[in-house]
């Protein structure tokens, strides 16, 4: 390989690290501000950020871009002068350093793109040398020193030991636990690496200090791991949480200062555990994947479609349609391992939303707590990509417009900082739902009316239609944050019109606003009900259907209007809408069937002739403007060469009401 192929192959995977070291320090910096803020320390954070940023100088001097080195060494130099204890990392400390990841971001993006990298910015640089030598951090009482050995108090850094002595003052117990690895244990999969897995989600590991002790039949390695950590719970609890390990437990308290001692030989700790396996793909590999997996399954429709005419000639196909029916399984498990592959987590999906928090937190002058879960939710990586414009909308909507500013809450009775929470979770294998929730004012719906020019809305989904409305703002003028009329059309055309969810929305007043999306995991591979209407054949996500209902036509009370109707299910109404109507198709025979599907939270069926059953189809979606209309979100190919359209079936729900209305 020549030198410039191995420079660009080094460069793809410094910016593939980039991005998770950049994340990883904005969200431990984002912990050691609250920390600061409440007039604590959180060491933990500090030292992740710190290695964060000490593995991005050295990918970047690896491959040259010195701007980023000079920004990641000027930023770990006071992380690591705060490590030790030389000087106190304050809010504006963090700020700083929060400013310095942002330029490092905007570098590395200029580097994704082939542009010049700029020089790293001097203001920065200025700010962050003149806080690590500002005033130093106030040293602990010469009194409060851990009963430890000299030696490994000695290796403690001035944090680790405020950590531990923080821990003590607020009642926890602090324990030392030694870890002695012999072949017995090895064999059996237990080392350090996995009692630090099994014991970190349960307490708080500080420090893991490797010690050199004499070889004897019991420490065969000459070498045993001493782990401090605080923990909620007795010390004689920590042994069963890691009980494979023969952890010698015992607690440290607070005690005279020892004799200083000459430090130790630093040692690496020992890791013979196999780590997990990650291999980072392109993006652009996954997707063709994908279209081969498409391009399996369409020719899947056609050998069906083949095996059912040989069967009309009288045929004998019961071989091949166990062949087909065996090749059908393997196809779905192929779909589910390339799907797997493809899905990101939610919570890396949400990872930047602090950050937007914050400053649009410093933005309004408001004090917001934001409060994310995402559990283990998962979504197929182009829904996450269409998503998160969605949610940043969301959440500028919740800070800017929703929260009130602190002299108003107070006036209300409200806590001074407003609450922001962003929840999800995976409805079964095929769609997902996140909120995202404030505690502000609420929606003013005589406000939004007389901005829409409209009657006040009197449900939670007519005043929601009256925000998603293009160019709706309820501000007098546009801000750096929100004004334009823009955020919520795009929300609603994202969620539905793009993605084929549901948006909705909850409001009271003086108490806050929810928004919930509903939206598939996956939008190229789904699983369909195709289905007749007047000769004319339809698929429809199964996703998007609540049930299959027959209709006696009989019993079908016609409305004003000439596609609509309602029926009577399980003691209540529901509004049918004709799909033949809704396409201007005629035929001489009665629909029976309908699928009730929801629609701003409200139940609608659309009724069609004939189901004919469910299967995968490949979604291609309208890119022609000129062809796209709203209810057909995509066509797929059945196997019969002809394409199918894809039915997005809330839209057509909103666009018949909306022409029966008019």
């Amino acid at each position: 390989m020549s030198s410039e192929g191995r420079v660009s192959e080094f460069i793809t995977g410094f910016l593939a690290e980039a991005g998770e070291l950049l994340a990883l320090a904005n969200s431990s910096l984002l912990t050691a501000e609250t920390s600061a803020r409440g007039g604590g320390a959180s060491p933990r954070a500090v030292r992740e950020a710190f290695r964060a940023l000490h593995t991005i100088k050295g990918l970047a001097a690896m491959v040259g871009v010195e701007p980023i080195v000079a920004l990641a060494h000027r930023m770990e130099s006071l992380l690591r002068a705060a490590d030790q204890g030389v000087t106190r990392l304050t809010t504006d400390g963090i700020d700083a350093l929060l400013q310095g990841v942002r330029a490092i971001e905007q570098r590395v993006q200029a580097l994704r793109l082939g542009k010049q990298v700029p020089d790293a910015p001097a203001a920065i640089l200025t700010r962050l040398e003149a806080i690590e030598a500002g005033p130093a951090a106030t040293p602990a009482p010469p009194e409060a020193h851990l009963d430890l050995e000299p030696a490994l108090l000695a290796r403690l850094a001035p944090m680790d030991r405020d950590q531990l002595l923080q821990g003590l003052a607020k009642g926890l117990h602090a324990l030392r636990a030694d870890f002695t690895p012999t072949p017995e244990k090895a064999a059996a999969g237990v080392n350090i690496t996995s009692v630090r897995e099994q014991l970190k989600a349960r307490v708080e590991i500080v420090k893991v200090i490797p010690v050199s002790v004499p070889a004897t039949a019991e420490t065969p390695a000459g070498l045993t791991f001493a782990i401090l950590l605080l923990a909620a719970f007795e010390p004689d609890q920590l042994a069963a949480f890691a009980p494979q390990a023969g952890l010698a437990v015992r607690t440290l308290s607070a005690a005279p200062a020892p004799p200083p001692a000459e430090p130790e030989l630093e040692l690496e700790e020992e890791d013979t555990g196999a780590r997990p396996g990650v291999v980072r793909v392109e993006v652009s590999r996954l997707d063709d994947a994908m279209e081969r997996l498409s391009a399996l399954i369409v020719t899947r429709h056609r050998l069906a479609r083949a095996v059912a005419d040989l069967a009309a000639t009288g045929v004998d196909v019961r071989p091949l349609t166990r062949i087909l029916a065996e090749n059908a399984r393997q196809l779905r498990d192929l779909r589910a391992a390339v799907l797997n592959v493809r899905m990101v987590r939610v919570s890396e999906l949400l990872e930047h939303v602090p950050l937007l928090v914050r400053g649009l937190g410093r933005n309004t002058g408001k004090q917001v707590q934001l409060v994310m879960d995402a559990g283990d939710a998962e979504v197929d990586k182009s829904v996450a990509d269409r998503l998160f414009p969605a949610i940043v909308h969301l959440v500028r909507n919740a800070v800017d417009h929703a929260i009130e500013l602190a002299p108003e809450r107070r006036a209300k009775g409200k806590q001074e900082e407003g609450l922001l929470r962003i929840f999800c979770l995976q409805r079964g294998d095929n769609q997902l739902e996140l909120s995202i929730e404030d505690d502000g004012r609420g929606v003013d719906r005589e406000q939004v009316a007389r901005r829409a020019q409209r009657e006040v809305p009197q449900t939670d989904a007519a005043l929601l239609e009256l925000l998603c409305l293009p160019g709706l703002s309820t501000r007098d003028q546009a801000t750096t944050t929100s004004g334009r009329g823009m955020g919520m059309d795009i929300v609603h055309r994202i969620a539905v019109d793009e993605l084929g969810g549901e948006l909705s929305m909850t409001t009271r007043p003086g108490l806050g606003t929810r928004f919930t999306l509903r939206v598939p995991l996956t939008i190229t591979i789904v699983d369909a009900f195709s289905f007749d209407c007047a000769g004319q054949r339809f698929v429809a996500p199964v996703s998007m259907v609540e049930e299959i209902i027959e209709i006696d036509p009989r019993k079908l009370i016609r409305g004003p209007g000439k596609g609509a109707g309602l029926v009577q299910r399980r003691g209540e109404a529901l509004p049918v809408l004709q799909l033949s109507s809704i396409f201007n198709l005629t035929s001489s025979e009665p629909a029976t069937r309908a699928m009730v599907i929801r629609r701003a939270g409200e139940a609608t069926g659309i009724a069609v002739h004939r189901m004919l059953g469910q299967q995968e189809v490949v979604v291609r979606p309208m890119e022609d403007a000129l062809v796209r209309v709203p209810g057909v979100s995509g066509a797929t190919d059945l196997g019969d060469g002809r394409p199918t359209l894809v039915l997005d079936l809330a839209a057509l729900a909103g666009t018949m009401l909306g022409k029966e209305a008019a």
